[in-house]
């Protein structure tokens, strides 16, 4: 774990997040999407949150990306603005090794940076000893949901677990005015 960098992630490394996604699509239960996307659809996806200013983070060892972790827009309504999700992704060859927290600890540090209030991890598949469910624990994510049999995959039904993160004193303060979603925010109503 010494020897891992976690840095922003580039262009050049879509081809490496495609596939580590796509193993977690076709053999894991993480993601709910049933077909991995290709490399031109990874690509817009993250073009989308690069153009939003939403962090997004690989963890390299040896100049092999081993894993990756963006946030995005919880959910597009404006009210929402404050509030991001967070995806993180392992490749099976790294997992055990502490990837995933590295790059969870930069990415909760990544949007604290530009005045995020909370952090939502959607866990699919999210028993209570699933991998993802104990990291967002470790991290200090509380619970705060579950949507019983809300997916189907691999034959089984799936529940979703809810935990959110609060940053930058979550609710319990007004928004900042100089954070970024909120200039986004006063820029999209100008235009």
């Amino acid at each position: 774990m010494s020897n891992i960098a976690i840095r922003p992630a580039a262009a050049t490394d879509l081809d490496r997040i495609t596939e580590i996604y796509a193993d977690a699509v076709t053999h894991g239960t993480a993601s709910y999407e049933l077909e991995p996307p290709g490399r031109a659809e990874m690509g817009n996806r993250f073009d989308s949150l690069a153009a939003g200013g939403f962090p997004y983070l690989v963890a390299e060892k040896d100049g092999i990306v081993l894993g990756y972790a963006y946030a995005g827009p919880f959910r597009p309504r404006p009210a929402y603005r404050f509030v991001i999700e967070d995806s993180v992704y392992v490749a099976p060859e790294a997992k055990g090794q502490g990837v995933g927290f590295l790059l969870m600890q930069a990415l909760i540090e990544a949007a604290r940076l530009p005045g995020f209030r909370q952090i939502i991890a959607v866990i699919g598949d999210g028993h209570a000893d699933s991998a993802s469910v104990r990291l967002h624990e470790k991290l200090g994510f509380r619970h705060s949901g579950r949507l019983e049999g809300s997916g189907y995959k691999h034959g089984r039904w799936l529940d979703t677990v809810f935990m959110q993160l609060p940053l930058n004193g979550g609710a319990l303060l007004p928004p900042d005015p100089d954070s970024l979603p909120e200039r986004k925010f006063r820029e999209g109503k100008r235009n």
